[in-house]
């Protein structure tokens, strides 16, 4: 029993989507997860590291399958602009910040549509001082055959392609991609995945046969198009915080950060219509996210964090809660905002924790009635099996 560590929960929630299961011990060795029992057999030998955690419960780490680490989200349009702006020290110091606001809301994997090349590596290689997340990158969104010729040469993880306008953008001021073109790029994207941002029926179909891996968005594409994604096993990434956070900005006409305990309203002219717009549209979502679910549709969460007003890492808790609301368990909602996201990007070390995988996950006080809103104020995080150095349940503010 030399050098394992026993690590007993009160409740555990795997990450496979399974119901959750009460009293459990782990055992840990070399970093895995060497089994998984009933608390009551936990061994005891002389010596042995346990931990007792009897009193929380155990989720695996988050993945956010949508972010722009390189974005401020503050709802201030000069802030934005100067954030777009700005040099290699201040974008690297953005990526360390909103990298360490991550971890600190238990999303240890990201897939990022904002960061530079030169910083990616360096972060992925351990160079950077903020290398706690395991991060993906696309580089800037493609949007012409230029964009995405130079991100293939690049050498990036994955393919991200804005074939529609983002939901939260004017149409009028959008030049798309032709479906051949997109074709032709899809089809010299080598290994790598291919994320394909879309909406509307036709655009999504377009980029369904044009061989994309998985669709971001998918606003108004209708159930012909999810049948057509269970079918070929296309990955869906809903977004359906950005239209939350539309909706709540509509009334005021300015942007809303997505705390759970409060709300930050930017000043600004209400749209005539847009209200009523965006609940349609979030209600649809909604309804569109209940019929993926029941003709499976893989799905994974992607909060779009960097946008104005979704805040990097909290916003993982609010997309699970709208997961939840268009009929998702918890269980379920834990799955895709983990373990769906990892397979899809190839994160070996995050996903469901069962025997043989990496001891990485998150610990939360209270109740599992209490999940996913306890997400935001996590007890503690493990990494390898032991309780990481970078997490910091009351972080001392610098004096």
């Amino acid at each position: 029993m030399a050098g394992i560590r026993f690590i007993v929960a009160g409740r555990f929630i795997d990450g496979s989507g399974t119901p959750v299961r009460r009293n459990v011990f782990l055992a840990v060795k070399d970093t895995l997860i060497a089994a998984i029992g009933a608390a009551a057999d936990v061994p005891r030998p002389a010596g042995a590291v346990v931990d007792d955690l009897s009193h929380c419960t155990l989720v695996p780490a988050l993945v956010d399958c949508s972010v722009s680490l390189l974005q401020s989200p503050s709802v201030d349009r000069e802030v934005r602009l100067s954030t777009a702006g700005a040099g290699s020290a201040e974008k690297s110091a953005l990526l360390a910040r909103h990298s360490r606001y991550c971890h600190a809301h238990g999303v240890l994997g990201v897939a990022d549509s904002s960061a530079m090349l030169d910083m990616v590596k360096d972060y992925q290689e351990g160079r950077a001082l903020a290398a706690i997340i395991d991060l993906r990158s696309s580089g800037p969104l493609c949007r012409s055959r230029q964009d995405c010729l130079a991100a293939k040469a690049a050498g990036l993880d994955f393919l991200k392609v804005g074939y529609s306008g983002n939901i939260e953008e004017p149409e009028a001021s959008w030049l798309g991609l032709t479906p051949e073109e997109l074709g032709r790029i899809l089809q010299a994207k080598g290994g790598r995945k291919a994320v394909v941002v879309a909406n509307g029926r036709q655009q999504v179909a377009e980029a369904l046969e044009a061989g994309c891996d998985a669709i971001e968005q998918g606003y108004a594409m209708g159930e012909e198009n999810l049948r057509e994604m269970a079918k070929r096993g296309v990955l869906w990434i809903p977004s359906l915080l950005r239209a939350k956070n539309a909706l709540d900005s509509a009334g005021s006409g300015g942007a809303v950060c997505c705390r759970f305990s409060q709300r930050y309203v930017a000043p600004g002219k209400p749209l005539p219509g847009a209200e009523a717009f965006w609940q349609k549209t979030l209600a649809a979502h909604l309804t569109q996210l209940r019929l993926a679910r029941k003709w499976g549709v893989t799905t994974a969460t992607g909060t779009g964090a960097g946008s104005a007003g979704i805040l990097h890492g909290e916003a993982m808790v609010e997309e699970m809660k709208l997961f939840i609301k268009a009929g998702y368990c918890l269980e379920e909602a834990i799955h895709c905002a983990s373990e769906n996201g990892a397979r899809f990007f190839g994160m070996e070390r995050l996903g469901t924790l069962t025997v043989g995988q990496k001891a990485t996950f998150l610990i939360t006080r209270g109740t599992v009635q209490q999940l996913p809103r306890k997400l935001s104020y996590l007890e503690g995080i493990y990494v390898d099996g032991a309780p990481s150095t970078a997490y910091h349940k009351n972080p001392v503010s610098p004096t």
